[in-house]
């Protein structure tokens, strides 16, 4: 058997990284920082207010009270703004900028609020309730690194310093195929032995979470040729086929057979549960992964072994899910030899194993939010005992 990081580095290998887009701040939400982007301006650019109040010089409005004349007002956008003449104060919004002169800014609550002569009752140290230019970031300086997800605050950053557009991997664009005869439309009449079809869209959407853009191909038949020829002609404009099921070692496993004629997609076993079954090559030059038909082992094969490789091509600085050790509170029983993944449910550094270990409980998927993962030397943890847990909230609720 191949071990989990074994298979991890065939997949990870068949994704080269991405080519580099220009994109604007609109479109580069929750995409991918290509470069480093630089400052073209300080923050602040000049020194400025962090109160509504009255600029001063302090030795003149310590000790309190005092009564001084408000010689000019600046609100924030004022560009001409005059240095502040002794014996006087001028009153200021924040964010406007400060008159050279002016080493404090009284709060307007520590004043009677006057507009022609103001009354400070008390006042603040030297020094208090400015912004320097330059003290959030120097002109020049790395603004966001190479890697960096662009969130809201990494857009709302790169607009302060004055990018107008971003440079960013281009999203991969994925084909995703379930086969399986006894697979049906949601919603359509089913006969028995049928099932309805979900593990495309449960990839797709895994697919779409990871910063890729998901195809869906649906109810390929069961046939080698008809199988290897539908899926030819989509693959021209893929970057990757991600299929699930027709892996395993049984009969009428269409994706193995079809494949492994071809000489270019390798199956094997990997130490793990569930997922067990998988294949990585290419069909066409096109990578392609198999991935198992149980909902579950689909999910977690792509968790373990598509999800990062694709953000790594994405130029994900930490391609990985977040993790976090837990302690268990109950105790869980794993098979020798193979790395388990357990559905869990993790809350305050506790996690809760939820339902059972079967491959086919996606109802028990969709509640867990985190995966439990169980070394393959470890067959049983009592309850109390820590384990380290890959956390999905971002996949699932």
């Amino acid at each position: 058997m191949r071990t989990v990081e074994e298979h991890q580095a065939v997949v990870a290998a068949l994704l080269p990284p991405l080519p580099e887009e220009e994109v604007s701040l609109a479109a580069a939400h929750n995409r991918v920082l290509a470069r480093d982007v630089r400052a073209s301006v300080a923050l602040p650019g000049f020194d400025n207010s962090a109160m509504d109040g009255y600029a001063a010089r302090w030795s003149e409005v310590a000790p309190p009270p005092v009564r001084l004349p408000v010689a000019d007002d600046i609100p924030a956008g004022r560009t001409d703004v005059v240095p502040l003449a002794p014996g006087t104060v001028q009153r200021i919004m924040t964010g406007a900028p400060l008159p050279d002169g002016a080493d404090v800014v009284v709060p307007v609550e520590l004043t009677d609020g006057g507009t022609d002569v103001v009354e400070i009752r008390d006042s603040p140290a030297a020094g208090t309730h400015l912004r320097h230019a330059g003290e959030d970031i120097a002109a020049g300086a790395v603004a966001l690194t190479a890697g960096s997800p662009l969130g809201a605050a990494q857009l709302g950053l790169a607009a302060a310093v004055g990018a107008r557009t971003l440079p960013v991997r281009r999203r991969p664009r994925v084909l995703v195929l379930s086969t399986g005869s006894e697979l049906v439309e949601p919603g359509a009449p089913l006969l028995p032995g049928q099932i309805y079809e979900s593990n495309s869209a449960l990839l797709a959407a895994a697919v779409e979470d990871a910063g890729g853009t998901a195809r869906r191909l649906h109810f390929v038949p069961d046939d080698v040729d008809q199988f290897l020829a539908t899926v030819r002609a989509e693959l021209a404009t893929a970057d990757l086929l991600i299929t699930s099921g027709g892996v395993s070692a049984g009969a009428y496993e269409v994706v193995k057979d079809a494949f492994a004629a071809l000489g270019t997609v390798e199956f094997a076993k990997v130490a793990m549960q569930p997922g067990g079954p998988q294949g990585a090559g290419t069909v066409d030059g096109v990578p392609v992964v198999t991935l198992p038909g149980n909902p579950v082992s689909s999910f977690v094969s792509f968790e373990v072994f598509v999800r990062p490789a694709l953000r790594r091509a994405l130029g994900h600085a930490a391609p990985g899910r977040l993790r976090a050790p837990a302690v268990l509170t109950a105790p869980l029983r794993s098979p020798a030899g193979r790395r388990q993944f357990l559905r869990g449910r993790y809350d305050g550094g506790l996690v809760s194993q939820v339902g059972g270990p079967g491959s086919h409980l996606v109802a028990h998927l969709a509640r867990a939010n985190c995966l439990v993962v169980v070394p393959e030397d470890v067959t049983e943890l009592p309850a109390g005992a820590q384990v380290d847990v890959v956390l999905i909230e971002g996949a699932l609720q």
